[in-house]
């Protein structure tokens, strides 16, 4: 009872909490020299959140696929073969890794669309170069999900802060608006000094759209928030909308139609709210 297995012939103190830290640290003691740790491991060891939603109730698997013609077989491993160049892959501690660039362009291929995008945007804030990623699109072709990648790599933006204001975002761009959102749009105080920002919007009309996560929103902070929404509101003319998890992933997805009604009115709106702002600054 002191101890318990990880992975077959690796064992670890009973009271040492389960996490994929320690799961990637078992397992590269045992993988075979043809093993490399790919799409959403990959990304977590580099440090981009791709892990799966349902990562705060279950460790999910990890991703460990082969370069030759053998694959893993363990219980929590999602293993296959996989084509890779030499230029694909690196070497994290004693683990063969595929790269930043072949990380999100595998990612950008195989996750659904909205999960797809912010993990393309996370390795744009890791510092891949957005160019790069959008040249190396041609490698891919006829492979599975390359025709989602050429859509969504254009629309990456480093300023998306967390992968669900990547999904907004694309829902954004699925509505049929037909400005590009801005992302981390900043209002200043009257003295200059940066006060709240936007998680993304239109400046042209003065609407924005905010997430609102559980783990950043709650009860304690409600009033915080409340606060922040009306002051954009009154003292900068902001039509803001605020979406929740089930708008961005729920089972309707309806985060595209309240983003196009909520454009739309910014828009027909707009002239009543500037010529209020120009008041205000009188």
């Amino acid at each position: 009872g002191l101890l318990r297995p990880l992975v077959r012939g690796v064992f670890v103190a009973a009271q040492v909490p389960d996490s994929l830290r320690l799961r990637v640290s078992a397992i590269s003691l045992v993988v075979p020299a043809h093993v490399v740790v790919v799409d959403r491991t990959a990304a977590w060891v580099h440090g981009v959140d791709a892990l799966p939603r349902s990562a705060i109730h279950a460790m999910p698997s990890l991703d460990l696929f082969s370069a030759d013609a053998s694959r893993m077989r363990r219980s929590g491993v999602t293993s296959g073969i996989r084509d890779l160049a030499a230029r694909d892959v690196e070497e994290v501690g004693s683990l063969r890794i595929t790269t930043p660039l072949r990380t999100a362009c595998d990612l950008g291929r195989l996750l659904w669309r909205y999960d797809a995008l912010g993990a393309i945007d996370g390795f744009l804030r890791l510092g891949v170069d957005h160019a790069e990623l959008l040249t190396e699109i041609d490698r891919f072709k006829g492979h599975r999900g390359v025709v989602q990648l050429r859509r969504l790599a254009p629309l990456a933006d480093a300023g998306a802060e967390s992968p669900p204001e990547s999904a907004l975002r694309l829902h954004w761009h699925e509505s049929g608006i037909p400005v590009p959102p801005q992302t981390q749009i900043w209002e200043h105080a009257d003295d200059g000094t940066p006060l709240y920002r936007i998680d993304l919007g239109s400046v042209e009309v003065r609407y924005g759209a905010e997430y609102f996560g559980e783990a950043f929103h709650g009860d304690d902070v409600e009033e915080l928030d409340e606060a922040r929404l009306a002051w954009l509101a009154s003292h900068r003319m902001w039509a803001m909308d605020v979406f929740v998890r089930d708008d961005v992933y729920g089972r309707d997805l309806g985060a595209g139609d309240r983003l196009w009604r909520g454009f739309a009115a910014a828009r027909a709106s707009y002239a009543v709210r500037s010529a209020t702002v120009i008041d205000l600054a009188r």
